[in-house]
């Protein structure tokens, strides 16, 4: 991960993406016990983003450091990595209030576990479901904090289903 951290902070530095979070699976392990994954999702703000090829220059820059595709991600280290644009107001929101973390004396932004917990539920599947239970279950994020930012992005009704279908409320 230290590897992918600093390689995330000179793509930053050089104008390839202008912002990147870390989310899924590997940013929920920040917040709870280790869950499996085969993989690591990062979200990014790309710079030229008005490209139909967006990720085009991320993949040059990754090949020049000696990171290449394989299939739908770039092996980074031992981990491949799926370089994902923002692709709605929450996943925004995610990338603006990331933490910055420290992983080895190397800055990671991370997302938060709310956000975690609300673009789990924007989703919907039963990893999903399981990855709230165990961020809420941490106490690393609360159910009115997912409720108020599931209400601030049009996904209230979604939260009143879990809550309903997970808690009987």
């Amino acid at each position: 991960m230290k590897e992918l951290a600093q390689l995330l902070n000179d793509m930053r530095e050089v104008g390839v993406i202008s912002d990147y979070a870390l989310f899924g699976a590997m940013a929920q392990m920040r917040y709870t016990e280790p869950v499996a994954t085969l993989d690591a999702d990062v979200l990014i703000v790309v710079s030229g983003a008005e490209r139909l090829d967006v990720l085009t220059p991320l993949y040059e820059f990754c090949a020049t450091r000696g990171f290449y595709p394989e299939g739908e991600a770039i092996a980074v280290g031992s981990w491949p990595v799926q370089f994902i644009p923002v692709f709605n107001p929450i996943t925004q929101e995610a990338l603006e209030k990331a933490e910055t973390a420290d992983f080895e004396g190397v800055p990671f932004r991370v997302v938060r576990a709310a956000h975690l917990a609300v673009i789990a539920l924007s989703v919907g599947r039963a990893k999903d479901f399981a990855r709230i239970l165990a961020l809420l279950e941490s106490g690393s994020v609360s159910r009115q904090e997912v409720a108020d930012l599931a209400a601030t992005h049009g996904l209230a009704n979604e939260w009143r289903r879990f809550e309903g279908r997970f808690f009987g409320g």
